[in-house]
């Protein structure tokens, strides 16, 4: 695919935001990359997001989600962590996990992260501009309300 010079390519994601009962974020690390993100990955073709979503959970995590639990939240962009020139449009969905996570396929590293302590480590743009603001905004609904 030519790209025109100065143009980012899009590359189309299904990431999850998934806390525990602390409120810490599971994130993900790639093989090969520094960079922790949002567990999920690319769209394929004539792929619903959600679709794409228990994909990848399954593949990288072991995870087997009910696609109806998964919460949409809306299309998000963000400076890939990974592919230079590249901005990510990612579908994110907050989903309830039951089982614990095991890494697989490309993951080599996984954490729980306390949101309080993101500055200690390097994070994907997504996580760390779009991701942190919208948990933290969920939080304070949540703790206000209940």
């Amino acid at each position: 695919m030519n790209s025109i010079p100065g143009e980012s390519r899009k590359i189309s994601i299904a990431a999850a935001i998934i806390a525990d009962a602390s409120g810490r974020l599971l994130l993900v690390r790639k093989r090969g990359t520094s960079a922790f993100m949002q567990p999920g990955g690319k769209i394929e073709p004539h792929e619903e997001p959600v679709d794409a979503l228990v994909r990848e959970l399954r593949e990288e995590l072991g995870l087997v989600i009910d696609p109806t639990t998964a919460t949409p939240l809306g299309l998000f962009l963000a400076k890939a962590a990974n592919e230079p020139d590249s901005t990510v449009e990612a579908e994110l969905f907050t989903v309830s996990i039951e089982a614990d996570p095991v890494t697989a396929a490309e993951i080599e590293e996984m954490i729980w992260l306390d949101p309080g302590s993101a500055h200690d480590i390097e994070l994907a743009p997504l996580t760390r501009d779009v991701v942190l603001g919208l948990f933290q905004r969920q939080k304070e609904f949540n703790d206000h309300f209940v």
